[in-house]
């Protein structure tokens, strides 16, 4: 019921990022320390006098995540172009994990009057806990998905039904997406994703990406990030 994110991946790092810079003038990687690899990599290529990133090398470094998450954020992550993504199809598979997201700040708000509904009558009562509701909601949802995902399939065909029958899936359904970018679209997503005025669920996949990338053992991307301003 939480957004999760895995790490799966990576390629490259600082050094392959500096290798990609300094083909152009010959240089050899192996005859420059950490120090000048850090300093290529912040005054010269993203905070250069020119006020203009150098971003061709950062497509050298590359991550790759596995992330779980409701259907707003699987619309933010598409947006902009910001990533390599594939993800789970509920057009061509059936959807039989019923995974799905629930706000924590929900948690306490009660209903304050009535919901009525013309298909059952009383659908919400006064006073419920709002997240409970969700979570109830969210529960008959996927309940009609696969019933009506069985009826269609005969009259309308398996495909057909398959594409249509998700419809019942709510906003809050989740899927897994697999999900690659360079460092130099990473920072991009951090940008506008890891940002107050992002949606809640958005800011949290951000920071757990950015997490996820800090902790990679023997910092690979140390100095990009510290560039970026990420660190």
């Amino acid at each position: 019921m939480k957004n999760t994110v895995e790490l799966i991946g990576f390629y490259g790092g600082d050094k392959a990022i500096a290798r990609a810079a300094w083909t152009s003038t010959q240089i050899d990687l192996d005859n420059k320390t950490d120090e000048q690899i850090g300093d290529l990599i912040d005054k010269k290529l993203w905070n250069n006098t020119s006020g203009k990133p150098h971003k061709t090398p950062f497509e050298r470094g590359i991550v790759e995540f596995n992330i779980t998450v409701e259907q707003a954020s699987h619309i933010q992550t598409l947006k902009h172009r910001l990533a390599n993504i594939n993800g789970e199809s509920a057009r061509y598979m059936e959807l039989k994990e019923d995974k799905y997201f629930l706000p924590e700040d929900w948690s306490g708000i009660e209903v304050s009057e009535d919901v009525y509904s013309e298909v059952g009558g009383l659908l919400v009562a006064k006073g419920k806990d709002w997240r409970y509701v969700l979570n109830a909601y969210s529960q008959d949802t996927n309940r009609l998905y696969h019933a009506a995902l069985k009826d269609l399939t005969p009259v309308l065909g398996r495909k057909r039904a398959k594409e249509s029958a998700r419809f019942f899936k709510t906003m809050n359904s989740q899927l897994t997406l697999s999900v690659m970018m360079n460092m130099s679209c990473f920072y991009n997503f951090q940008t506008l994703r890891n940002d107050p005025a992002a949606q809640l669920e958005i800011q949290d996949i951000a920071k757990q990406m950015l997490e996820k990338v800090s902790e990679i053992e023997g910092q690979p991307f140390k100095h990009t990030l510290k560039a970026f301003g990420l660190s």
